[in-house]
């Protein structure tokens, strides 16, 4: 099983989101500190402002959401999901894309993190 953590502004948003808009299943809640959800063998860690992954670095440097880095979601229906989901308001970053194993685009969580929703094909 892989895990990953996403660091989000908000974490009952975020489970909303990867729950009810991307099917994943809420595995635990830690109130507004974290939350668990799964696809398949996906397990991922969404971290608050108030779990310890937020927390400052000895730096002074302090977690944020966002970047490039992202997971992979594996879906059956790209065209469908993308539809559902800009009528939800979510932002895309491309439009989609084929390529050799499939069809894939990139939209953002409520947080600002990277996802890659994936048709393979």
């Amino acid at each position: 099983m892989a895990q990953f953590r996403y660091i989000v502004s908000d974490v009952d948003q975020a489970v909303a989101f990867y729950c009810g808009q991307l099917g994943l299943e809420l595995i635990e809640q830690f109130g507004s500190a974290m939350a668990i959800v799964r696809q398949g063998d996906l397990d991922l860690w969404l971290a608050g402002p108030t779990a310890s992954a937020s927390k400052p670095m000895p730096d002074g440097a302090k977690p944020k959401p966002g970047g490039w880095n992202r997971c992979v979601l594996v879906v059956d229906d790209l065209e469908g999901l993308v539809d559902s989901l800009r009528d939800k308001g979510t932002t895309f970053r491309n439009e989609i894309t084929s390529g050799p194993g499939g069809k894939q685009i990139l939209c953002e969580d409520p947080s600002g993190n990277l996802l890659e929703l994936f048709q393979p094909g």
